[in-house]
């Protein structure tokens, strides 16, 4: 049985094993200090065009959201969300653990825009008797797999500079985003229209990881001792750090995601030519077409997959995952299956 269920189903890219195992024994410095941290570090600035950012490598999405996010807010200060993100639906409350409010916004796409930011501001106007928003929570690629324009990341980040909110960007799946068929982002664009975001590893061909980026460096002021004191300093960050540092020399992150998003469209094409709607109109990695659970049943004895959604009694929502480890042989094999359905 074939898992489509998620991206991180197999181990790392061989390049990254590789590597690790070429420099196991090369003593190096802990906590973050090594020479492949340095290098890896002077790498993303290049990327993301910004000499001044400060990264920091952390092991997973939900420690690094859950990080950033408690370090930036006061105690009454809470973080405006798509009702889809990633810290509302499927982190178990860690953001409310801290003590601050998830405002989730109602939408169609994943994405949120000016407009939810200035009525939820008004919904929150009602000060002290109400939590303050203070950030602004969005991912790219979304929990549904929709992307970001150029024009719509500037105007949510004009909108927060101007309403005095700071924008976080969750980037589990950013590379997935910026090889898509209709991307217009780069990494410089993101650095600029945004203020903290972060370059998932995990889900885009390494062991774990993910790397933080601080666009102004006075947000990042003792953020390493946030880090340490949640526990999410590794002694061998070395670990981190190589990972990244092979993803991005010769960008293999890009290549990765590319070869992800191309077998998702591969299948998404097949599913509309059979006749069948989708639930959003995705172009990177994850797919949601809605088929009749007479299909998704003969479906399920040969490939895993979550149900996303009840459509109604005849037909279901089902999410389909690519990833950069996605044996090509089983992709024309579910093709095949959905055609012949």
């Amino acid at each position: 049985m074939y898992n489509f269920k998620n991206d991180y189903s197999e181990g790392a890219h061989p390049r990254i094993l590789e590597k690790l195992v070429e420099t196991n024994l090369i003593q190096q410095l802990g906590y973050g200090e090594d020479d492949y941290s340095k290098e890896a570090k002077t790498i993303l600035r290049n990327k993301i065009d910004n000499q001044r950012a400060v990264i920091h490598f952390l092991s997973g999405g939900t420690q690094t959201n859950l990080l950033v996010i408690s370090f930036l807010l006061r105690v009454h200060e809470a973080v405006i969300s798509a009702k889809t993100g990633h810290i509302s639906a499927n982190e178990t409350g860690a953001i409310e653990a801290t003590g601050h409010k998830v405002i989730t916004v109602e939408t169609v796409d994943g994405k949120l825009t000016p407009e939810d930011i200035i009525k939820t501001l008004n919904d929150h106007a009602l000060a002290p008797h109400v939590v303050k928003p203070r950030i602004v929570y969005i991912s790219n690629s979304t929990e549904i797999g929709t992307i970001y324009s150029l024009a719509e990341l500037k105007a949510l980040y004009l909108c927060c500079q101007q309403q005095k909110l700071l924008l976080y960007l969750d980037g589990a799946r950013l590379g997935h985003a910026l090889t898509a068929e209709n991307n217009d982002l780069t990494f410089a664009a993101i650095a600029k229209y945004s203020d903290v975001f972060y370059i998932g590893g995990t889900k885009n061909g390494a062991l774990l990881g993910e790397a933080v980026v601080f666009n102004h460096p006075d947000l990042a002021q003792d953020f390493d001792y946030a880090i340490k004191q949640k526990g999410a300093l590794l002694a061998k960050g070395r670990m981190l750090s190589i990972q990244f540092l092979v993803l991005f020399k010769d960008d293999l992150y890009f290549e990765l995601a590319l070869k992800a998003n191309s077998f998702a469209m591969r299948m998404a094409k097949a599913i509309k030519e059979k006749g069948y709607s989708f639930l959003t109109e995705s172009t990177t990695n994850q797919i949601f077409p809605i088929l009749p659970k007479s299909v998704i049943n003969t479906l399920l004895l040969n490939y895993q997959f979550y149900i996303w959604k009840e459509i109604d009694h005849d037909h279901a929502a089902i999410r389909l995952i690519t990833s950069w480890a996605t044996d090509e042989t089983q992709v024309e094999n579910f093709i095949n299956d959905i055609l012949n359905s």
